[in-house]
């Protein structure tokens, strides 16, 4: 049975369907918006994965090209590995969710959203959170607290759910909200230097339009719901953990405080206890095998669990900190800029026991990326930021395979804060690659990512507008209300916190935002509080790199290629390309060049050798050159004739030099007074269409007579 929910949202109607369409999934959803559709479908396994101590949670997210009428591109003529897209929204579905699920429930789940049409408007993304969330809540996965999902940007100065691509693309605000009836539970946010109180009335605005589809979504479920299955809460062994934190919690806290122990020292302090914990309960358990795994498993639950009460007690009642930080104190920063001699912009950017290796290429257009996306057959990527986290940055050992989710979606995050504050296009052509190689890392290495960006940016002299730094905000909230905002967490306040809140922006303002959120609801004043501590935390890490560079370098690297920029007449880029590309080729092998050339007659040059560069422009010039009235040129005699010469001004263009134009005495035959190869000054003295006309007697004549600025003046 077919059962339809619907409601206007923006500029659109939201439909949520279900019945029709992929019935043997645990759930499924059709969701339409204008003319962009996504089916989500959620299943679950009917048995429950034993010995795992994780929730087996799978998400993809699918964009098929025959959803916008195109054929993939390439040699192989179907979808492969993900896109970039498709990975940053699978995450983007998976973190509000996961965290919702009932605990204990272990059964494989999987959810897979496919859009199905795109049309050239609406993101699909958005509408993929709504889909998976509506399937899940009629299903009988133990789902209970439907999510929704909206973009909101401000078009106009006025907030606008849901804004179309055009709209985007002139909107000083671009906010994915994911929320449920209570509370936020997700943000990603790119702005161009939005104020924290801006951001705040967009996320409250966002929210309340996640509402009014949470209402339809619980009206679906009415409709086509299931019972959901039964889960058995994970049993804690009262007893035995009442016993650890007796004998053990004095000895744990001592390991647990990365003051006296960093990072690497207490993790060696932590797994010698647990090891001696084990040993102690093993002895205990001897000759009896299952029984002693069964007491290792209780003893390790035990010991997080006491972990997690003495980060949170200390954090709520003691106000200390892991390193006994003030809850507003941002570790020591370090930064070094010029570090690598052949990059074209190095810096290392080191905060506390993160520390991120960060370097920029420069390119020229040849080096944009080519992308393919279902709203436009084919664009091109000008700035790119890849973020890298080998394993022995936390000293683990690991195998080096591609990016996986985690560092594209750091990555992404990173240079949406940065791109904000590249200069525009026109006025610096260059293609940029930023890669953050992640050295050490103990909290929010993003964040370092988006410090070191700007650093290396500055070191390879791009003007950008404005300096860019991030920092990462935690939080932790009691059973009684009472809660701690936290600046620039470090990684137990990260895992045991109930929020991770990435800001990134200039003075000014904000330029990209992350919010994931564990708890059932964050109040709007804790909200602005946090913001407000981010902001100050921002500016001192703005003033600490400044110290280092504060200013793009006037000299960029001599390695580095050189952008010349030149504008010629439209009508002349033929000329310029040749037959075939003939002319170009053959400018490029003389001078060895990279030749850019625009629809606009916009020419870029690239080069490392100036002298090349400067022959290119030259060539280029010569070859587009156009002759103004009154202006005297050398030119050279191509062509003698019975009533002239034709005298070649520049390459390409010739004018006619009459033979009455050729001396000031009557000239009975041309060749008395010229010959093929010549070289003379001539004066251009009428353009009609594409002819020229030239003449010597005029110079001549001036020269005789001498010109007014070169008289001597009267005493």
């Amino acid at each position: 049975m077919v059962h339809t929910v619907s409601l206007e949202l923006g500029s659109n109607t939201l439909t949520i369907e279900t019945g029709k369409l992929a019935k043997q999934a645990g759930g499924a959803a059709y969701v339409r918006y204008g003319d962009s559709v996504v089916l989500a479908t959620a299943t679950a396994a009917h048995e429950g994965r034993e010995g795992i101590d994780f929730f087996p949670l799978t998400v993809d997210y699918r964009e098929y090209t025959y959803a916008a009428g195109r054929i993939p591109g390439g040699y192989i003529k179907r979808e492969g590995r993900m896109s970039e897209k498709e990975t940053l929204t699978s995450r983007l579905i998976d973190r509000p969710f996961r965290p919702l699920f009932e605990k204990g429930f272990k059964c494989e789940t999987q959810i897979i959203a496919m859009v199905l049409s795109a049309d050239a408007d609406n993101d699909p993304d958005v509408l993929a959170i709504c889909a998976g969330s509506a399937a899940l809540t009629i299903s009988d996965i133990p789902f209970h607290n439907p999510v929704a999902a909206v973009r909101v940007g401000k078009v106009d100065g006025k907030l606008t759910v849901n804004p179309t691509h055009a709209e985007r693309a002139g909107s000083a605000l671009n906010i994915t909200i994911a929320a449920t009836e209570q509370a936020i539970v997700m943000v990603e946010a790119g702005a161009s230097g939005a104020s924290e109180d801006e951001v705040l009335e967009a996320l409250l605005f966002g929210h309340e339009q996640c509402k009014r589809i949470i209402g339809k979504i619980k009206e679906l479920r009415e409709l086509a719901g299931v019972p959901k299955r039964t889960v058995e809460a994970p049993k804690k062994d009262e007893a035995l953990y009442k016993e650890i934190a007796a004998k053990w919690t004095d000895r744990l806290e001592e390991a647990l405080d990365t003051k006296k122990h960093p990072k690497m020292e207490s993790g060696a302090l932590l797994r010698a206890l647990k090891k001696e914990l084990l040993a102690e309960y093993a002895a205990k358990t001897a000759g009896d095998e299952t029984k002693t795994k069964e007491t290792a498993k209780e003893v390790s639950k035990s010991l997080e669990t006491l972990r997690e009460h003495i980060f949170r007690q200390n954090i709520l009642k003691k106000k200390q900190r892991p390193d006994h930080r003030q809850f507003d104190e941002v570790r020591n920063i370090t930064c070094e800029v010029g570090l690598l001699p052949r990059t074209h912009g190095s810096a290392v950017f080191t905060r506390g026991e993160t520390q991120a290796l960060v370097t920029c290429t420069m390119g020229t257009k040849d080096d944009m990326q080519r992308q393919e996306k279902l709203e436009v057959t084919e664009s091109f990527k000008r700035f790119m930021l890849n973020y890298n986290f080998p394993p022995f940055s936390v000293g683990e050992v690991g195998f080096m395979r591609g990016p996986g989710r985690r560092e594209i979606g750091h990555g992404m995050l990173a240079e949406r804060a940065v791109s904000m504050v590249l200069p525009d296009v026109d006025k610096y052509p260059y293609t940029l690659r930023v890669v953050s190689d992640i050295l050490e890392s103990n909290g929010s290495s993003s964040m370092a990512s988006v410090c070191g960006a700007t650093l290396a940016l500055l070191d390879a002299g791009v003007p950008l507008k404005a300096n860019v730094a991030g920092i990462a905000m935690g939080l932790v909230m009691g059973d009684d209300g009472e809660a701690a905002v936290l600046t620039d967490i470090a990684g137990a306040e990260d895992h045991y916190g109930d929020m991770d809140f990435k800001v990134a922006g200039t003075k000014d303002g904000i330029t990209a935002l992350q919010m994931d959120i564990k708890v059932a609801g964050v109040d709007p004043k804790l909200m602005r509080r946090a913001l407000e501590q981010a902001r100050k935390a921002r500016l001192h890490i703005l003033g600490i790199m400044e110290q280092t560079i504060a200013t793009p370098r006037e000299e960029m690297s001599p390695y580095a290629p050189r952008i010349y920029t030149m504008k010629i007449p439209v009508d002349k880029i033929r000329e310029v390309i040749g037959p075939g590309g003939k002319v170009i080729r053959g400018i490029v092998e003389q001078t060895g060049v990279k030749i850019d050339v625009e629809d606009d007659g916009s020419i870029h040059i690239a080069s490392n050798d100036g002298p090349s560069a400067q022959k290119a422009i030259q060539i280029i010039s010569d070859i587009t050159a156009v002759a103004e009235l009154g202006k005297t040129y050398l030119g050279k005699v191509v062509r003698i004739v019975d009533f002239g010469a034709f005298v070649e001004i520049f390459p390409g263009t010739d004018g006619l030099l009459h033979i009455s134009e050729i001396a000031e005495h009557r000239v009975a035959k041309v060749r008395d007074e010229l010959k093929e190869g010549d070289q003379l000054m001539v004066k251009v003295i009428a353009i009609e269409g594409n002819k020229v006309k030239l003449s010597r007697k005029a110079l001549l004549r001036e020269q005789k007579k001498g010109k007014p600025e070169d008289k001597p003046k009267e005493s």
